[in-house]
Protein backbone atom coordinates (compact mmCIF):
# COMPACT_ATOMS: atom_id res chain seq x y z
CA UNK A 1 0.00 0.00 0.00
CA UNK A 2 1.31 3.42 -1.00
CA UNK A 3 -0.21 6.53 1.55
CA UNK A 4 0.35 9.10 -1.04
CA UNK A 5 -1.14 7.28 -3.77
CA UNK A 6 -3.79 6.16 -1.99
CA UNK A 7 -4.68 9.37 0.22
CA UNK A 8 -3.27 12.02 -2.42
CA UNK A 9 -1.12 13.03 0.45
CA UNK A 10 1.77 11.69 2.21
CA UNK A 11 0.61 12.76 5.95
CA UNK A 12 -3.41 11.91 5.65
CA UNK A 13 -5.46 13.53 8.06
CA UNK A 14 -8.63 10.15 8.59
CA UNK A 15 -11.35 11.30 9.98
CA UNK A 16 -13.47 8.97 11.98
CA UNK A 17 -17.31 7.81 10.85
CA UNK A 18 -18.61 6.49 14.45
CA UNK A 19 -21.81 4.22 13.89
CA UNK A 20 -24.02 4.53 16.28
CA UNK A 21 -25.48 0.99 18.12
CA UNK A 22 -26.10 -1.19 15.11
CA UNK A 23 -29.65 -3.92 15.19
CA UNK A 24 -28.71 -6.68 17.85
CA UNK A 25 -26.61 -4.55 20.04
CA UNK A 26 -27.59 -3.11 23.52
CA UNK A 27 -27.99 0.27 23.21
CA UNK A 28 -29.64 -0.38 19.30
CA UNK A 29 -33.11 0.43 18.91
CA UNK A 30 -35.99 -2.13 19.62
CA UNK A 31 -37.05 -1.56 16.33
CA UNK A 32 -34.10 -3.14 13.84
CA UNK A 33 -35.04 -1.67 10.64
CA UNK A 34 -35.24 2.16 12.38
CA UNK A 35 -31.82 1.29 14.00
CA UNK A 36 -30.19 0.84 10.92
CA UNK A 37 -31.76 3.44 9.34
CA UNK A 38 -29.99 5.59 11.74
CA UNK A 39 -26.73 4.25 11.66
CA UNK A 40 -27.16 5.08 7.87
CA UNK A 41 -28.21 8.41 8.08
CA UNK A 42 -26.30 9.49 10.76
CA UNK A 43 -22.97 7.60 8.71
CA UNK A 44 -23.37 9.37 5.38
CA UNK A 45 -24.30 13.04 6.84
CA UNK A 46 -20.65 12.46 8.77
CA UNK A 47 -18.59 11.50 5.62
CA UNK A 48 -20.05 14.45 3.66
CA UNK A 49 -19.42 16.48 6.69
CA UNK A 50 -15.91 15.49 7.04
CA UNK A 51 -15.46 15.43 3.39
CA UNK A 52 -16.43 19.12 3.12
CA UNK A 53 -13.76 20.13 5.99
CA UNK A 54 -10.89 18.64 3.96
CA UNK A 55 -10.47 15.10 5.29
CA UNK A 56 -8.06 12.97 3.02
CA UNK A 57 -9.85 9.78 4.26
CA UNK A 58 -12.19 8.14 6.96
CA UNK A 59 -12.71 5.53 9.09
CA UNK A 60 -15.81 3.84 9.86
CA UNK A 61 -16.27 1.74 12.80
CA UNK A 62 -18.78 0.39 14.99
CA UNK A 63 -18.43 2.66 18.09
CA UNK A 64 -21.98 2.54 19.16
CA UNK A 65 -21.78 -1.68 19.70
CA UNK A 66 -20.06 -1.66 23.26
CA UNK A 67 -19.85 -3.96 25.19
CA UNK A 68 -17.58 -5.33 22.55
CA UNK A 69 -17.25 -9.07 21.04
CA UNK A 70 -13.56 -9.52 21.82
CA UNK A 71 -12.46 -11.16 18.09
CA UNK A 72 -15.55 -12.65 16.67
CA UNK A 73 -18.53 -10.58 16.06
CA UNK A 74 -21.55 -12.05 14.68
CA UNK A 75 -23.07 -12.54 11.33
CA UNK A 76 -25.76 -9.78 11.92
CA UNK A 77 -23.28 -7.02 12.94
CA UNK A 78 -20.55 -7.76 9.85
CA UNK A 79 -23.77 -7.61 7.53
CA UNK A 80 -25.17 -4.57 9.12
CA UNK A 81 -21.04 -3.08 9.29
CA UNK A 82 -21.10 -3.89 5.29
CA UNK A 83 -24.43 -2.24 4.33
CA UNK A 84 -23.08 1.23 6.56
CA UNK A 85 -19.85 1.08 4.93
CA UNK A 86 -21.48 0.51 1.73
CA UNK A 87 -23.46 4.01 2.09
CA UNK A 88 -20.47 5.80 3.06
CA UNK A 89 -18.86 4.30 0.29
CA UNK A 90 -21.68 5.90 -2.08
CA UNK A 91 -21.80 9.62 -0.28
CA UNK A 92 -17.92 10.39 -0.83
CA UNK A 93 -14.91 10.13 -2.90
CA UNK A 94 -12.34 9.74 -0.43
CA UNK A 95 -10.46 6.52 0.34
CA UNK A 96 -12.01 4.64 3.19
CA UNK A 97 -11.03 2.14 6.07
CA UNK A 98 -12.86 -0.21 8.43
CA UNK A 99 -12.84 -1.17 11.74
CA UNK A 100 -14.36 -4.17 13.46
CA UNK A 101 -14.57 -3.87 17.22
CA UNK A 102 -13.29 -4.85 19.47
CA UNK A 103 -10.65 -6.78 17.39
CA UNK A 104 -12.81 -8.54 14.73
CA UNK A 105 -9.89 -8.09 11.18
CA UNK A 106 -11.47 -10.95 9.34
CA UNK A 107 -14.74 -9.20 9.23
CA UNK A 108 -12.98 -6.05 8.36
CA UNK A 109 -11.25 -7.39 5.68
CA UNK A 110 -14.07 -9.14 4.68
CA UNK A 111 -16.06 -5.96 4.83
CA UNK A 112 -13.30 -3.81 3.04
CA UNK A 113 -13.31 -6.37 0.14
CA UNK A 114 -17.34 -5.96 -0.25
CA UNK A 115 -16.84 -2.41 -0.67
CA UNK A 116 -13.67 -1.57 -1.97
CA UNK A 117 -12.51 0.01 1.12
CA UNK A 118 -8.63 0.79 0.65
CA UNK A 119 -7.41 0.00 4.32
CA UNK A 120 -8.00 -1.87 7.47
CA UNK A 121 -7.11 -0.88 11.38
CA UNK A 122 -6.46 -3.76 13.48
CA UNK A 123 -6.32 -2.94 17.20
CA UNK A 124 -4.28 -6.08 17.97
CA UNK A 125 -2.55 -7.61 15.16
CA UNK A 126 0.30 -9.29 16.61
CA UNK A 127 1.25 -10.05 20.46
CA UNK A 128 -1.84 -9.99 22.83
CA UNK A 129 -3.30 -7.48 25.37
CA UNK A 130 -5.62 -7.66 28.19
CA UNK A 131 -8.50 -5.31 27.60
CA UNK A 132 -12.61 -5.17 29.10
CA UNK A 133 -12.73 -8.00 26.48
CA UNK A 134 -10.63 -10.19 28.56
CA UNK A 135 -6.99 -11.72 26.70
CA UNK A 136 -7.10 -10.46 23.06
CA UNK A 137 -4.36 -12.12 20.78
CA UNK A 138 -3.42 -10.83 17.29
CA UNK A 139 -4.00 -13.29 14.29
CA UNK A 140 -2.17 -11.36 11.45
CA UNK A 141 -0.88 -15.59 10.26
CA UNK A 142 -4.98 -15.46 9.27
CA UNK A 143 -5.54 -12.16 8.54
CA UNK A 144 -2.67 -12.06 5.49
CA UNK A 145 -3.37 -15.01 4.24
CA UNK A 146 -7.58 -13.83 4.35
CA UNK A 147 -6.38 -10.94 2.18
CA UNK A 148 -4.24 -12.50 -0.27
CA UNK A 149 -7.26 -15.59 -0.83
CA UNK A 150 -9.85 -12.51 -1.47
CA UNK A 151 -7.41 -10.77 -3.90
CA UNK A 152 -7.85 -7.08 -2.75
CA UNK A 153 -5.21 -4.63 -1.79
CA UNK A 154 -6.83 -3.80 1.72
CA UNK A 155 -3.60 -1.67 3.64
CA UNK A 156 -4.02 -3.06 7.20
CA UNK A 157 -3.30 -0.45 9.99
CA UNK A 158 -2.08 -2.30 12.93
CA UNK A 159 -1.95 -0.59 16.58
CA UNK A 160 0.95 -0.74 19.06
CA UNK A 161 -0.15 -0.49 22.61
CA UNK A 162 -3.59 -0.06 21.59
CA UNK A 163 -5.56 2.55 23.93
CA UNK A 164 -8.16 0.71 26.56
CA UNK A 165 -5.91 -2.10 26.96
CA UNK A 166 -2.60 -2.81 29.24
CA UNK A 167 0.29 -4.99 27.74
CA UNK A 168 0.62 -8.87 29.46
CA UNK A 169 3.74 -8.61 30.30
CA UNK A 170 5.13 -5.84 33.24
CA UNK A 171 7.86 -3.67 31.46
CA UNK A 172 5.33 -3.34 28.44
CA UNK A 173 5.33 -3.69 24.86
CA UNK A 174 4.75 -0.84 23.41
CA UNK A 175 7.54 0.42 21.00
CA UNK A 176 9.20 -2.81 20.31
CA UNK A 177 5.58 -4.45 18.86
CA UNK A 178 6.52 -1.89 16.34
CA UNK A 179 9.02 -4.84 14.76
CA UNK A 180 7.07 -7.64 14.94
CA UNK A 181 4.02 -5.50 13.14
CA UNK A 182 5.87 -4.98 10.66
CA UNK A 183 8.51 -7.51 10.11
CA UNK A 184 6.55 -10.58 11.32
CA UNK A 185 3.24 -9.03 10.85
CA UNK A 186 3.54 -7.38 7.66
CA UNK A 187 1.49 -4.55 8.85
CA UNK A 188 1.24 -1.47 5.97
CA UNK A 189 1.28 1.10 8.71
CA UNK A 190 1.00 1.34 12.25
CA UNK A 191 -1.05 3.21 14.89
CA UNK A 192 0.42 5.00 17.83
CA UNK A 193 -2.56 5.99 20.49
CA UNK A 194 -3.37 7.45 23.66
CA UNK A 195 -4.61 5.52 26.56
CA UNK A 196 -8.73 6.19 25.52
CA UNK A 197 -10.84 7.77 23.10
CA UNK A 198 -9.80 10.77 22.78
CA UNK A 199 -6.45 10.77 24.74
CA UNK A 200 -3.83 12.43 23.74
CA UNK A 201 -0.47 10.41 23.52
CA UNK A 202 2.57 11.14 25.15
CA UNK A 203 5.17 12.61 22.41
CA UNK A 204 8.05 10.31 24.35
CA UNK A 205 5.88 7.37 23.69
CA UNK A 206 5.27 8.64 20.04
CA UNK A 207 9.05 9.10 19.65
CA UNK A 208 9.72 5.87 21.34
CA UNK A 209 7.81 4.10 18.04
CA UNK A 210 9.34 6.30 15.68
CA UNK A 211 13.01 5.66 17.22
CA UNK A 212 11.96 1.92 17.12
CA UNK A 213 11.47 1.95 13.39
CA UNK A 214 14.84 4.06 12.02
CA UNK A 215 15.98 1.60 14.52
CA UNK A 216 15.04 -1.25 12.33
CA UNK A 217 15.39 0.42 9.57
CA UNK A 218 12.32 0.34 8.33
CA UNK A 219 9.99 2.73 6.54
CA UNK A 220 6.44 1.88 7.84
CA UNK A 221 3.78 5.00 8.35
CA UNK A 222 3.39 5.67 12.07
CA UNK A 223 -0.20 7.03 12.70
CA UNK A 224 -1.22 9.09 15.89
CA UNK A 225 -4.32 7.10 16.24
CA UNK A 226 -6.17 9.41 19.43
CA UNK A 227 -5.66 12.84 21.52
CA UNK A 228 -5.13 14.76 17.80
CA UNK A 229 -6.76 18.48 18.46
CA UNK A 230 -5.72 21.78 16.03
CA UNK A 231 -3.25 22.75 18.71
CA UNK A 232 -1.77 19.91 18.71
CA UNK A 233 -1.10 18.68 15.06
CA UNK A 234 1.46 20.54 14.04
CA UNK A 235 3.71 18.50 16.72
CA UNK A 236 2.27 14.89 15.95
CA UNK A 237 2.79 15.56 12.16
CA UNK A 238 6.32 16.57 12.86
CA UNK A 239 6.96 13.14 14.23
CA UNK A 240 4.00 11.11 12.49
CA UNK A 241 3.26 10.55 9.10
CA UNK A 242 -0.84 11.05 9.47
CA UNK A 243 -3.42 11.09 11.95
CA UNK A 244 -6.49 9.44 12.43
CA UNK A 245 -9.09 12.14 14.51
CA UNK A 246 -12.55 11.25 15.84
CA UNK A 247 -13.45 12.90 19.23
CA UNK A 248 -12.24 16.37 17.64
CA UNK A 249 -13.97 17.01 14.80
CA UNK A 250 -17.59 16.19 16.63
CA UNK A 251 -19.57 19.31 17.87
CA UNK A 252 -18.37 20.33 21.32
CA UNK A 253 -15.63 17.91 20.72
CA UNK A 254 -17.95 15.14 22.25
CA UNK A 255 -17.46 11.90 20.78
CA UNK A 256 -20.75 10.59 20.25
CA UNK A 257 -22.02 13.95 18.71
CA UNK A 258 -22.38 14.55 15.02
CA UNK A 259 -19.23 15.32 12.63
CA UNK A 260 -18.51 19.91 13.10
CA UNK A 261 -17.88 20.87 9.60
CA UNK A 262 -16.21 23.90 11.33
CA UNK A 263 -14.43 21.46 13.50
CA UNK A 264 -12.95 19.56 10.87
CA UNK A 265 -11.83 22.28 8.61
CA UNK A 266 -9.83 24.13 11.15
CA UNK A 267 -7.92 21.19 12.22
CA UNK A 268 -7.24 20.37 8.66
CA UNK A 269 -6.01 23.69 8.21
CA UNK A 270 -3.74 23.72 11.21
CA UNK A 271 -2.53 19.99 9.32
CA UNK A 272 -2.00 21.79 6.11
CA UNK A 273 0.67 24.73 7.33
CA UNK A 274 3.03 21.72 8.31
CA UNK A 275 2.77 19.66 5.10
Amino acid sequence: MNIESTFGTATPVIGMVHLGPLPGAPKAAADGAAAMQSVLDRAVEDVRALERGGVDGVLIENFGDAPFYPDDVPKHTVAATTRAAAAVADATTLPIGINVLRNDAEAAVSVAAAVDAAFVRVNVHTGARVTDQGIVEGRAHETLRLRERLGVDVGIFADTDVKHSAPLTPEGYSAESFADATERGLADAVVASGSGTGAAIDRAALEAVVDERERHGLETPVFVGSGVRPETIGDLLALADGVIVGTALKAAGETTAPVDEERVATLVSRADDCR
